[in-house]
């Protein structure tokens, strides 16, 4: 299991800049296929809050990778009085 967790983890920190990638070239190819100004301007709008959100999501997908990989997650607690 411990072998997973840190398979996982090697695919977690590849996934999350992998979804920054994707997400910044989509972003630029639908404002690229705008064809007014106030279409364009409305397209940057959606795609700066859609890459304002998700770049968190992908940095803490990164993180969490990070310490799977380290080995972090070896043993769980099983309740919270073992903390």
């Amino acid at each position: 299991m411990n072998t997973l967790k840190k398979f996982l983890g090697l695919v977690w920190m590849v996934l999350g800049p992998l979804a920054m990638t994707f997400l910044v070239i989509q972003a630029i190819d639908k404002v690229g296929l705008t064809h007014t100004a106030i279409e364009r301007t409305n397209t940057i709008l959606q795609w700066g809050i859609i890459l304002f959100i998700f770049f968190p999501i992908s940095l803490g997908l990164m993180i969490f990778g990070f310490y799977a990989w380290k080995g972090e997650y070896e043993r769980l607690p099983a309740s919270s009085e073992e903390l």
